[in-house]
C-alpha cells in the first residue's frame, strides 16, 4: 500500500467516525505535505480538525515516512463543490457563475443532488409606462452548470 492509499484509508475512518463531517480536498505534495479539507453539515470546529488530524497523524510511523500534515475547514470564501454544501447553505445569498459566464446573486431557497433553487428581486422596466417595478425571480439551475458559487457574506 501506498502512503497515499494509507493516508486516504486513515482519513475514511476518521471521517466514518464523525458522520456530521466530509472531504472537500485532499492532497499530498511531492515534499511530503499532506493537506485535508474538511467541511460538515453543522459547520467545522476546531475540536473536529484535531480528531482528523489525530486519525491520521497517530497511526502512521514517522519513521517511514516524512511528513507534514494540515487539516483545515473549507472556510467561508471557498467556493462550494459539493451537493452536500448547498444543502448546509440554504436560506443565505449566494454568488454564483454559470459555465455560459451567467452571474446570479440570489438567495438558495432549496437544493437537492442535481439542482439549485434560486430567488432574487430585480428592477424591470414596467409594461406600461415609464418607470421600474420590483419583480420576484426564481429559477432551477442544474448543479453541473455552475462554475462557481460562493456565499456572500453580509454583517
Amino acid at each position: 500500500m501506498t502512503f497515499k492509499e494509507k493516508v486516504k484509508e486513515l482519513l475514511n475512518q476518521g471521517l466514518e467516525e464523525h458522520p456530521s463531517l466530509f472531504l472537500i480536498d485532499f492532497s499530498i505534495s511531492d515534499d511530503g505535505k499532506v493537506s485535508v479539507i474538511i467541511d460538515g453539515d453543522q459547520g467545522v470546529t476546531l475540536q473536529d480538525c484535531i480528531d482528523i488530524n489525530r486519525a491520521i497523524d497517530h497511526n502512521l510511523d514517522r519513521e517511514e515516512h516524512d511528513f507534514s500534515l494540515e487539516v483545515a475547514s473549507a472556510g467561508a470564501t471557498r467556493p462550494l463543490q459539493l451537493p452536500r454544501q448547498y444543502k448546509k447553505n440554504v436560506g443565505r445569498k449566494l454568488k454564483i457563475t454559470t459555465l455560459d459566464q451567467t452571474v446570479f446573486e440570489a438567495t438558495l431557497v432549496d437544493s437537492d443532488e442535481e439542482n439549485l433553487f434560486l430567488e432574487w428581486k430585480a428592477r424591470e422596466p414596467k409594461a406600461v409606462g415609464k418607470g421600474k417595478v420590483t419583480v420576484e425571480k426564481k429559477v432551477s439551475l442544474p448543479i453541473s452548470d455552475v462554475k462557481e458559487a460562493i456565499v456572500i457574506i453580509s454583517f
